[in-house]
């Protein structure tokens, strides 16, 4: 696992040679003179980090709001967190003595433009909210503070979902999206912001997306929105550092890049992983198995006996717990251009096999109750791109098939998501002409692109048992794009 670790790393130095002049002292000096910006090595998780926050952590809540409950219980399993309240607001003693009846040591802080107070975390409870008026809570917590957000700072604003209110309410939780999305592009130094809408009844399960939101592991997500339903999880007792121990994981694509990276955080997190991929990468497959101790399939997925092969081998093994369809290609043309082949190439592959996979895996009872579906879309499936008419349309197909199927899934405890990345450092992006290399890169709020971990920790959260309250959600791993985010 060190040897991932210090891989990525090498390869990001390496990738991004602009970022790295441009944190160099001299760099640094010539480029904030001139203007340009100077994109911050983020920080990612670490082996051995014991807590999935360290530093000084704000929390808030609009008057009669109930979640802060389960943020406060949630911040108490982080101990190199420091929680404190903002005694500017009305409520402030009110969420001093929910801290008190919780267990959780959490301070008094009151605004003050002059101190030097640094926070890693803004956590704002706007659940209670019922009317665009009552929107000014967010005002009052978030215009004394925002200024003291410290470098990778974590802003996370929880709401309820709006389809599941009416009226005013529904009006004024809608607005919580431009809300954090705005937020994330104006607070800079590797700082993200999200949204996290909780059904009512649901708050036990907002662990799972506290811990990923509020940790290194979403260095690369921000300005996103995911939606938590109620579910069985319960956080009393559950490993965090191995949410995976004794699951069976099965990731296509899984010989490099992206693939390669998910099978090895899978297995960081304690899975058992089957990497599968076509023959002619089989000696880069067998590389990533024998470095995560997981084992392989060689096949092309788009063959006829794929589904029922793939079935096989998970009733062999007693059934898988997460898939991750991360296998794709892209065929790149202008449309008056693209020949027949490539079109029909890239749809089979990105999208129609793995609702043949899905199928099979249903029908033969490979995947069971608690199990994880994962597939990778991609910011042209949202946004579109040029020349990528072929893969745009497969990749909004992804995001189709994780709506279409949510509620069938969830039925049968089955939960089903989609990330979707952006421009993310790897083989295929690396043979990109510089100038649309460079232009993907910087145009986020990140000023940067992605590395291939950063999609492999987002995979890695809607895998673990403890997000079982969340399916039929599209997180983007893209910096907070500037088109389509």
């Amino acid at each position: 696992m060190n040897t991932f670790i210090i891989r990525w790393k090498k390869d990001r130095t390496m990738s991004d040679t602009y970022q790295t002049i441009a944190n160099s002292p001299m760099g640094k000096a010539l480029f904030g003179a001139i203007n340009l910006p100077i994109p911050i090595i983020l920080e990612r998780w670490q082996p051995g980090q014991a807590s999935f926050i360290k530093g000084r952590v704000l929390v808030g809540a609009a008057q009669g709001s109930t979640a802060i409950d389960n943020v406060l219980k949630t911040l108490k399993g982080a101990p190199d967190a420091q929680v404190a309240v903002l005694a500017n607001t009305a409520n402030a003693t009110e969420l001093q003595k929910k801290a008190g009846k919780l267990g959780v040591d959490a301070g008094n802080y009151t605004a003050n433009r002059e101190d030097n107070a640094k926070f890693k975390g803004l956590v704002f409870d706007a659940t209670s909210i019922q009317s665009p008026d009552e929107l000014k809570a967010l005002w009052e917590f978030f215009h004394p503070v925002i200024r003291k957000l410290d470098k990778c700072a974590r802003v996370v604003v929880i709401g309820r979902t709006p389809e599941k209110q009416a009226g005013a309410v529904r009006v004024a939780q809608r607005a919580l999206e431009g809300f954090t999305r705005s937020v994330g592009k104006e607070i800079k130094k590797g700082a993200t912001a999200q949204l996290i809408y909780v059904d009512e009844g649901a708050e036990a399960q907002l662990a799972s997306p506290l811990h990923f939101f509020l940790s290194p592991k979403s260095a690369y997500v921000s300005g996103q929105v995911v939606r938590v339903s109620d579910a069985g999880f319960k956080a009393a007792n559950f490993n965090w550092d191995k949410p995976l121990a004794g699951k069976k994981a099965l990731v296509t694509g899984g010989s490099r890049g992206i693939g390669a990276a998910i099978a090895e955080v899978l297995s960081r997190d304690g899975a058992s992983v089957t990497v599968l991929d076509i023959p002619p990468m089989a000696d880069d497959l067998n590389t990533v198995a024998a470095q995560i101790g997981g084992d392989t399939l060689e096949m092309d997925i788009t063959a006829d006996e794929a589904p029922a092969a793939i079935a096989a081998k998970a009733k062999a093994i007693g059934g898988y717990d997460v898939i991750v369809h991360n296998a794709g290609v892209t065929r790149d043309k202008m449309l008056g251009n693209m020949s027949e082949k490539f079109w029909d190439m890239v749809l089979n592959i990105n999208i129609a096999s793995q609702l043949r996979i899905n199928e099979a895996l249903l029908s033969s009872g490979g995947l069971g109750k608690g199990a994880s579906i994962i597939s990778i879309s991609s910011i042209a499936g949202i946004a579109g791109n040029l020349g990528q008419t072929n893969y745009g349309c497969s990749k909004a197909a992804v995001i189709g098939m994780v709506d279409a199927f949510k509620d069938e899934y969830a039925e049968k405890g089955i939960t089903i998501n989609a990330v979707a990345p952006g421009f993310i450092e790897t083989q295929m992006t690396a043979a990109i002409p510089f100038t649309i290399r460079e232009a993907g890169r910087r145009m986020n709020a990140m000023n940067q692109g992605g590395q291939p971990v950063d999609v492999a920790e987002t995979i890695a959260f809607f895998a673990s048992p403890a997000s079982q309250g969340l399916t039929g959600n599209v997180v983007r791993v893209c910096g907070q794009m500037l088109l389509g985010a």
